[in-house]
């Protein structure tokens, strides 16, 4: 009788299989798409799926990358794309914000908020159009960032610096909410209501970026 060979799975590797955002390329993302150069010191990251740690900065990186990731106009639609695969957890909250100061702030331009992988958990793509009156910038960073509905409270969040061609001096709009994270506030398990939440979301503050 032919014996096989056992495979085992690390369960660190199980843990990982998470979401990431894939296009615009993150910091310092191995399968992104259309990624610039590394930065000099720096190496790819193969626990982008992961969620932030609770030492870890908003961003995770804050090395930005030598040149954008991607180049948009404002008023027009952009693609987002998350890795296909993974596991959404029931979906949950998602945002896509801006910063104008390097990672510090940033306003929400785009939200999915409940289910934000689709009724099905499907969705991996999400297509909008930017607001209109945003301001240039050749240093600006776009982050998604998620909320899951089931699991360990966690909060992820992938960051890309991208070029900005705007008309206006300045923007303002809601303060992407940040939760389940060291020093802010903690969303519970949805446990099937969807709405859990919604209250950080609705009542954020608003902020003005340029």
């Amino acid at each position: 009788m032919l014996l096989l060979p056992i495979v085992f799975v690390p369960l660190a590797a199980v843990a990982l299989a998470h979401l990431d955002m894939i296009s615009p390329c993150p910091r310092y993302n191995p399968r992104g798409i259309d990624c610039p150069p590394l930065p000099a010191g720096e190496s790819l990251d193969y626990s982008m799926t992961s969620p932030l740690e609770s030492s870890q900065p908003l961003c995770k990186h804050t090395t930005p990358w030598p040149k954008p990731a991607a180049s948009w106009t404002a008023g027009q639609s952009v693609t987002v794309k998350l890795a296909t695969g993974g596991a959404p957890h029931g979906g949950g909250h998602c945002q896509f914000s801006l910063s104008y100061d390097g990672g510090k702030t940033f306003v929400v331009v785009y939200e999915v908020l409940e289910r934000c992988f689709g009724p099905d958990n499907g969705q991996r793509d999400f297509t909008f159009a930017l607001p209109a009156g945003l301001p240039s910038s050749d240093r600006a960073v776009f982050a998604w960032t998620w909320v899951n509905a089931i699991g360990n409270r966690e909060f992820y969040m992938n960051c890309a610096d991208v070029a900005v061609k705007g008309s206006g001096s300045s923007f303002t709009g809601k303060q992407m909410t940040i939760a389940n994270h060291a020093g802010y506030p903690t969303i519970p398990e949805f446990s099937g209501n969807y709405q859990t939440g919604l209250e950080l979301y609705k009542n954020a503050s608003k902020i003005t970026v340029g």
